[in-house]
């Protein structure tokens, strides 16, 4: 039987995807919004502590909390959007319009969410400077007018076209503090180095190569994780703190990464299809060219591959085409509905026509990932009729997102390799 483990210090998970046109929206934030001619003693305030402003539920339920966005307008601004991850339907953007409170310059807009949401957003601000509201072509237009949130200073590093991307947490959510990095705790040492690949056809890719902090007693043989994505996991989210503060603090042993880089949208679409070529290029080149350098496993019971949507795909594809070296796969919102078609879902279907493979998985989703879950659910099905009884899935109260992935991650590579013993 497969195990559904939820994460740590969170309510039990809801039996369904929420669609993110079912929402609980609030008509009114759970506070008293200004009237014209309070709006400066009103910002200011906001300023000091910053936004979303989160509020007791209105229900009076203790596991739930009001979140209100807020947008201070201009006199030329026509409408706010805001989109938090995966709480927004696309086929409806009305849906996530503000509103303004009359003669003021405060745009407002409240959602009743469960305690351990978490989540990035983005503002998009119509100025009047592009097409008539109601036009056909103003909702294409007004998503290429993205604003972060000036009121609030927590920010992750965006995807693919940098900056920052604004965040909120609530009470119950985990945390990000195990990636900050910590005075006192060794530092392993990252690198960059182009590793020659046949198999690819494009001479070298890109690879971070972490090596952990080593003390004069050591092992052998060190577990490695391969991490997919890696242009956006090491330089722009610093994953070496991770490693770093859970081997200081036992939760993981000592490990190597590889962190190859996608490259482009391209190149990742390409690649992070259940490309053959991608797997042989993990197993065959990659890996050997690591234990080249350092004392690294060769035990697939020691080896992780690890990815997030197609990587997360493509980390279950490598280990099931490559078992003899890949026996752990951390999927996280992986994109088990691909491809989109005839086809679908075609890996499941794979799995499911195959004997059982000495590969575990750790699997996680968010709840408001509504395209992606009816597909994570069946891959769920098919792994514990197959006879995959050690595998994990969890659901996670966020959506399709960096900020849930950094904590999933750590998680996953706990549970998969277990605490140091001494």
């Amino acid at each position: 039987m497969i195990t559904s483990v939820p994460p740590q210090d969170t309510p039990r998970r809801p039996p369904r995807a929420v669609r993110p046109d079912e929402v609980p929206r609030l008509r009114e934030p759970a506070f008293r919004l200004p009237a014209p001619g309070e709006t400066e003693v009103f910002w200011a305030a906001v300023s000091g502590g910053g936004t979303p402003l989160v509020s007791p539920d209105p229900q009076g339920c203790a596991d739930h909390r009001a979140v209100t966005f807020l947008w201070r307008g201009t006199p030329g601004t026509r409408a706010v959007q805001v989109l938090p991850n995966k709480l927004g339907d696309p086929r409806t953007p009305e849906g996530n319009l503000m509103e303004r409170v009359p003669g003021t310059d405060v745009w407002h807009w409240s959602l009743r969410l469960r305690h351990d949401w978490r989540g990035t957003y983005d503002f998009y601000v119509d100025e009047g400077d592009g097409p008539e509201p109601g036009t056909a072509d103003y909702w294409q237009w007004l998503r290429t007018r993205r604003r972060r949130d000036p009121l609030n200073a927590r920010a992750l590093p965006r995807r693919w076209d940098g900056g920052p991307v604004s965040y909120a947490e609530l009470p119950a959510a985990p945390g990000g503090h195990d990636w900050q990095p910590r005075p006192g705790v060794a530092r392993g040492r990252v690198t960059a180095h182009q590793v020659p690949t046949e198999k690819l056809g494009d001479g070298t890719r890109r690879v971070w190569l972490y090596e952990p902090p080593l003390g004069p007693v050591h092992p052998s043989e060190l577990p490695v994780l391969v991490l997919l994505d890696g242009e956006h996991w090491q330089p722009q989210l610093g994953l070496a703190h991770l490693l770093d503060n859970l081997i200081a603090d036992g939760r993981i042993p000592p490990l190597v990464a590889l962190l190859p880089d996608s490259v482009d949208i391209g190149t990742r679409w390409a690649d992070l299809a259940c490309r053959p070529e991608f797997a042989g290029f993990l197993a065959d080149e990659l890996l050997p060219w690591a234990a080249a350098r350092l004392p690294v496993t060769d035990d697939p019971a020691r080896t992780i591959v690890a990815g997030q949507s197609l990587g997360g795909l493509t980390a279950a594809h490598a280990a099931l085409s490559v078992p003899r070296r890949f026996g752990n796969v951390l999927a996280q919102s992986g994109s088990f509905w691909w491809p989109d078609g005839p086809r679908a879902e075609w890996l499941t279907d794979r799995i499911a026509r195959t004997p059982r493979l000495p590969v575990r998985f750790w699997l996680s989703f968010g709840e408001q990932e509504w395209v992606a879950l009816p597909a994570a659910r069946r891959l769920r099905e098919v792994l514990a009729a197959t006879g995959y009884d050690d595998a994990s899935y969890r659901e996670f109260n966020g959506g399709h997102d960096y900020l849930c992935w950094r904590t999933e991650l750590a998680d996953g590579l706990v549970d998969l390799l277990g605490p140091v013993t001494s």
